[in-house]
C-alpha cells in the first residue's frame, strides 16, 4: 500500500518511486481511473522503460525503409508502387494460462497491427517455445496454443506459412508465443496512427466492449503468469475480425479516414494516447457512448478493456456518418466517442462528468527510461539435455544416431502442427511450412516474398550476443536457399526480469549483437516487441531473441525448394567443421559453433546468384543436426535417396553444427559452373555424390531407407 492511497500501486504494475514521480509530475493524487490509465501506460508492455535506451542502438533505416519502428509495424519497399508490412509480437503470458484463447488473439492482434497500416495480410508465422516434452503440462500448453494459432489464422483467412516450435526444460511454466504477420500494401495507401485537426472525430469501430482483458498490458511486466493473468485473459472473434479488415481496408480510399489505431494492449487507453502522442495533440472522449456488451462497466473497465476486434479511427469532421453509413454495411458498430483537441490533455468524461485528465506527456514523454545494471555470469549458464549419442559414437551406430536425432524433440518433423494450420488459402503459396523458408508470390506481379523466423536458445544461453548474431544469420541463410535477399527485420525479444543483473546483461549483449549482425548482412529492423518478465518460479527463461525476416525475389519463379531433385549432384557449400562444440548431437557442451559473419555474406550472396542463374536445384542450410540432419530432410522433402561421401572425421563431418554452410543439389552438367561461381565468392564447394534411389546412404557412417528416416522424423503417433 502507498500512504493515502486506498489501492496497492503495485497491482496497477507501478513501482513505489515510479507513483512518487507521477505525484510530482502531476501534483495531485490520480483518481482511479488515472491510476489504471498510468499503470498501463507506464508498464513495460506499453512504455519499454527497460529496453527504449538500448533498442536505440538498432540499425533502423534504409534505402527501401518506407516506416520504421513507432508505428503499429514497419513498411519497406518492394516496387511496382507496393510494399510489404510486417510486425512480430508476443503473447507469452496469456498463452502460459488460457493457450487457446491467448494463442488465438494474438494472432488476432498482429493481424490488426498489419491492417491498421492500410495492408492486406498475406502471410501469418509463429514461433514457439515450451518446455521438456516429457512434461504433461508442456503438451496441454502445445495442444492449446496450436489450437488457437489455427483455429484463429484459418477462420479469418490468412494462411500460416511456417514458424518453429522449440522445447527447453528452461521454458516450463512461460511458454513463448510470438505470432508475426505479413501484408502487402500500396506505397501510397500507407496508414498511419497520427492524431491530425482538432476537432476532427473519434470512432470505435467494431466488437463492442466487455471485461475481458483488464489491465492486461500492467500484468504482462509481472513475473508470475499464473497469478497475473488469470481472469484477464481476452476471448478472439476471427469471423467479426474479418469483417472488420474489409470494412477498414475498403473505406480508407475515401480520403474520410485520416488516422486508425488497433485496440490491443491497455486497449481505448493506449490507442487514443498514441495516437495523440504521435500528432502532439489531446482527446476528448465520452466512455458513455462505448457500446457493451456488458452492463455496469465502469469508466477504468471501459478505458482498460482489451476486449479484442475493435478498431479507433480518426475520421474527418463532417465525414462521420458517411463513415457509419460504410461500417453498417458490413454489420459493425461505428460510434463517434470524441474529439481530436489542440490542447495536449487526455480528458476521459462519462456524459457530462470528467472521470480523468492527464497531459499526454505524462503517459508518453514521461514514462521513464532506466539504465540496466547487467552483470556477466562466471560461466555460461546452460541447461542442456545429456548428449544424444553419448560420447564419440562408434561409427558402426552412426545410423542408430541419426534415427534418434530425427526423432528428437527439436528435430522432428512439425508437421504434427502445421497440418492444423491452412497455409495455402488465398493460393499464393509457392513453399509452405517446411521447407528453409516459406515463399507466397505477390498477387499481380512477377514477384515473391520469402519468409522465416529464427532464434536458437541453446546458443543463447552460451553466448547471448553471438547467439542474436547468429539467429540474424541464420534467418538470412534461410532466405537466400530459397533465393531471396533479406530487405528487413521484425524481432521479438522475450527476456526475463530486466531488473536482475543477469537478465540485463542477456538482454543488453542480445540487441548488442542483433544490431551488429543487421548492419553487417545491411537489414534494418522495421518494428518489433520487447517482451520481459517471462519467469515462473523465479527462473527466468533462455533468452529468447526471435528474429523474424522477410526477403523479396524479383522473380517467384527462381524459388529453390529443400528436397532433393533426383539424379542430380549433391554439393555442400562452407568451410568444412572442425568440432562438434554445443549442438543437438551434443547439447550440453558449452563451446559456441565456428561462426563468421564475412563467411556467412559470402554464402548468402552465393546462394542467391545460383538461384538466379537457375543453377541449383534444391538448397538447405545445415543447421540444427548438423550435415547428416540437413541431409535426412532433404531426402524426406524430395522423396529421393542419395549416395554420398564425407571426408574428415565421421562424428565430426555429419554432426557439427558449425555455421555458414549449405547443401545444394544441382543437374550434374552444371557442377563446373556451381564450383566456378563458388570460386568467385570465396565458398569452398565439395561434391558429395549423387541423388537417386530411395536409400540415404553415406560411406562409412549408414546406409538407410528414406522411409525409415520418415518414420523416425514423423511417426504416426
Amino acid at each position: 500500500m502507498i500512504a493515502d492511497h486506498p489501492v496497492d500501486i503495485r497491482a496497477f504494475g507501478l513501482l513505489p518511486q515510479e507513483y512518487e514521480l507521477i505525484l510530482e509530475l502531476l501534483g495531485r493524487q490520480p483518481n482511479l481511473v488515472e491510476l489504471g490509465m498510468l499503470g498501463a501506460m507506464w508498464s513495460e508492455h506499453c512504455g519499454y522503460k527497460h529496453s527504449r535506451k538500448l533498442l536505440k542502438h538498432l540499425p533502423t533505416s534504409g534505402t527501401r525503409v518506407l516506416q520504421g519502428p513507432g508505428e503499429n509495424a514497419g513498411a519497406v519497399d518492394i516496387g511496382d508502387g507496393l510494399a510489404v508490412v510486417l510486425k512480430m509480437e508476443s503473447h507469452n503470458h496469456p498463452s502460459a494460462v488460457e493457450p487457446f484463447q491467448g494463442a488465438a488473439t494474438g494472432v488476432g492482434g498482429i493481424l490488426r497491427d498489419i491492417f491498421t497500416m492500410g495492408a492486406r495480410p498475406v502471410a501469418i508465422l509463429n514461433s514457439l517455445r515450451f518446455g521438456a516434452l516429457d512434461d504433461p503440462r508442456t503438451h496441454y500448453l502445445m495442444a492449446g496454443v496450436i489450437g488457437g494459432i489455427g483455429h484463429y489464422g484459418n477462420c479469418f483467412g490468412t494462411p500460416t506459412v511456417g514458424g518453429e516450435i522449440s522445447f527447453l526444460e528452461g521454458y516450463e511454466g512461460n511458454p513463448i508465443v510470438n505470432a508475426m504477420c505479413v501484408g502487402i500494401a500500396p506505397v501510397d495507401g500507407i496508414m498511419r496512427a497520427r492524431a491530425s485537426g482538432p476537432g476532427n472525430a473519434l470512432l470505435l469501430v467494431g466488437a463492442d466492449t466487455g471485461r475481458d482483458g483488464l489491465q492486461g498490458a500492467a500484468f504482462a511486466s509481472n513475473e508470475d503468469p499464473e497469478a497475473s493473468h488469470r481472469g484477464v485473459v481476452q476471448v478472439g472473434n476471427p469471423f467479426l475480425e474479418k469483417l472488420l479488415l474489409e470494412a477498414c481496408l475498403a473505406t480508407l480510399g475515401s480520403g474520410d479516414v485520416l488516422a486508425m489505431q488497433d485496440l490491443g494492449a491497455a486497449g481505448l487507453t493506449s490507442s487514443a494516447v498514441e495516437m495523440a502522442a504521435r500528432g502532439g495533440l489531446g482527446v476528448d472522449i465520452d466512455v458513455a457512448r462505448v457500446p457493451r456488451r456488458e452492463t455496469g462497466l465502469t469508466p477504468f473497465e471501459v478505458m482498460l478493456s482489451e476486449s479484442q476486434e475493435r478498431m479507433l479511427l480518426l475520421v474527418r469532421a463532417g465525414s462521420e456518418a458517411a463513415v457509419q453509413a460504410h461500417f453498417a454495411r458490413w454489420e459493425l458498430h461505428a460510434v463517434a466517442i470524441g474529439t481530436v483537441t489542440a490542447e495536449q490533455t487526455i480528458r476521459i468524461r462519462d456524459g457530462a462528468e470528467v472521470v480523468a485528465k492527464l497531459p499526454t506527456a505524462l503517459l508518453t514523454d514521461d514514462v521513464p527510461a532506466y539504465d540496466l545494471t547487467p552483470q556477466a555470469p562466471p560461466l555460461p549458464i546452460h541447461h542442456g539435455a545429456p548428449p544424444i549419442a553419448g560420447a564419440a559414437a562408434a561409427r558402426g551406430a552412426l545410423s542408430e544416431v541419426l534415427l534418434r536425432l530425427l526423432a528428437s524433440p527439436n528435430l522432428r518433423s512439425r508437421r504434427f502442427a502445421f497440418r492444423q494450420y491452412d497455409s495455402t488459402v488465398q493460393g499464393n503459396t509457392v513453399l509452405g511450412p517446411g521447407h528453409a523458408a516459406a515463399v507466397i508470390r505477390v498477387e499481380g506481379s512477377t514477384k515473391g516474398l520469402a519468409m522465416t523466423t529464427d532464434c536458437n536458445p541453446r546458443y543463447m544461453q552460451l553466448d547471448p550476443r553471438r547467439g542474436a548474431m547468429q539467429a540474424v544469420a541464420e534467418a538470412a541463410r534461410n532466405l537466400a536457399c530459397v533465393g531471396a535477399e533479406p530487405i528487413a527485420v521484425t524481432d521479438c525479444l522475450n527476456f526475463g526480469n530486466p531488473e536482475k543483473p543477469l537478465v540485463a546483461w542477456q538482454l543488453t549483449e542480445a540487441i548488442a549483437g542483433l544490431a551488429e549482425a543487421c548492419r553487417r548482412l545491411d537489414v534494418p529492423i522495421v518494428s518489433g516487441n520487447v517482451s520481459l518478465y517471462n519467469e515462473a518460479a523465479g527462473r527466468a527463461i533462455p533468452p529468447t531473441p526471435t528474429v523474424g525476416m522477410v526477403g523479396l525475389l524479383s522473380d517467384v519463379s527462381l524459388t529453390v525448394p529443400t528436397g532433393f531433385a533426383r539424379d542430380c549432384a549433391v554439393i555442400l557449400l562452407g568451410e568444412a567443421p572442425t568440432d562438434l562444440c554445443a549442438s543437438e548431437y551434443l547439447p550440453a557442451d558449452v563451446r559456441f559453433p565456428r561462426f563468421d559473419l564475412d563467411a556467412e555474406r559470402k554464402l548468402h550472396g552465393l546462394l542467391r546468384e545460383l538461384a538466379s542463374r537457375r543453377l541449383v536445384r534444391s538448397a538447405q542450410d545445415v543447421a540444427d543436426g548438423g550435415l547428416a540432419a540437413a541431409l535426412a530432410e532433404c531426402a524426406m522433402l524430395g522423396g529421393s535417396g542419395a549416395i554420398l561421401r564425407v571426408d574428415g572425421s565421421l562424428e565430426v563431418a555429419l554432426f557439427s553444427e558449425d555455421q555458414g554452410r549449405a547443401v545444394i543439389s544441382c543437374a550434374p552438367g552444371d557442377v563446373d559452373a556451381v564450383v566456378a561461381v563458388a570460386s568467385e565468392h570465396a565458398v569452398p564447394a565439395i561434391q558429395l555424390g549423387e541423388t537417386g534411389g530411395d536409400r540415404l546412404k553415406v560411406d562409412g557412417a549408414f546406409d538407410l531407407e528414406v522411409a525409415a528416416l520418415r518414420a523416425a522424423w514423423e511417426p504416426e503417433t
